[in-house]
């Protein structure tokens, strides 16, 4: 096994999702299936082979800025379930 019960438990815990004990196996078994695909990578020979920072022919697509019209407050605003007519009203994050 490449992950442990206990490494999903606290990693769910960090990320605040309440898993099961039943979700917590299945996502054991599936992370470690995951992980095991990519040790793959590791039986690999690399030597000799440079690395690459960009694949051959990559290119930016830059277009010039443009100013444009913005959307209407009123409209943008129409579809918020919460707003005070000026702006989206959502719940205190930072304390």
């Amino acid at each position: 096994m490449r992950i442990t019960k206990e490494e999903v438990e606290k990693t769910a815990r960090l990320a605040r999702l309440d898993l099961s004990g039943e979700e917590i196996t299945r996502m054991t078994g599936q992370l470690d299936t995951i992980l095991s695909y990519v040790a793959k990578l590791d039986e690999l020979d690399t030597a000799g082979i440079a690395a690459e920072t960009c694949f051959a022919g990559a290119a930016n697509a830059f277009r010039e800025d443009e100013t444009r019209p913005s959307l209407p407050r009123e409209l943008a605003l129409s579809g918020s379930a919460s707003h005070d007519g000026a702006a989206f009203v959502v719940p205190r994050v930072i304390g």
